[in-house]
């Protein structure tokens, strides 16, 4: 069965286990197998507060010593605009055909600030700020940190801590669950053909 929300707000109750729900029907339908190399991208820097969310979410990933994928970016290593490339061309060079989460802040309209959206495809860094950067990630997660529109980088600046911390929160812990269910089911898959 298909859960078909594609996004939760951070103040939804049960929202981490919605937004597991969510992250594996998008890794299913994208046909994820647990044989690929699972990389993390969190994507953001830790000198604006609105755009450390990915930095953030590596790094509460980065405290589960048993967590069975590879992150990269947090807060003491971030990936962002000027190692970005790099840090895409080293994941595709290392592994050979990664399935790649990439996780990143955003910035929308008022109503949808808080959300954290879930989309299959690869991540486009920088949009909010009008950069162009590469596209990457098989799907992406993007937390919409604040209003976008208008003064990008001073809004992002001036965003709240908590609201970015909360969805980092959010996001790894939805991020185990998902992931550790989807070894599981694999592994209990392997065992009954035996």
């Amino acid at each position: 069965m298909f859960f078909e929300r594609k996004r939760v707000h951070i103040d939804q109750q049960n929202a981490v286990n919605l937004l597991e729900k969510i992250i594996l029907n998008q890794m299913n339908s994208l046909d994820y197998r647990s044989e690929k190399d699972l990389i993390i991208l969190c994507v953001g820097t830790d000198r604006s507060t609105g755009d450390s969310l990915g930095p953030i979410t590596g790094t509460l990933l980065g405290k589960n010593d048993t967590y069975p994928a590879r992150v990269i970016g947090n807060v003491h290593e971030p990936v962002h605009a000027s190692n970005l490339e790099e840090n895409i061309e080293r994941i595709y060079q290392n592994y050979a055909d990664p399935f790649v989460i990439a996780i990143d802040a955003g910035l929308g309209k008022q109503n949808s600030v808080g959300y954290i959206d879930v989309k299959k495809g690869p991540l486009k860094p920088g949009t909010g700020v009008k950069k162009k950067l590469p596209e990457v990630g098989d799907m992406h997660i993007t937390g919409l940190v604040n209003v976008g529109g208008y003064m990008e980088y001073l809004v992002l600046q001036s965003t709240r801590l908590s609201i970015v911390f909360k969805m980092a929160e959010i996001i790894s812990a939805a991020l185990c669950l998902s992931i550790d269910k989807l070894r599981k089911n694999s592994r209990a898959e392997l065992m009954a053909l035996d």
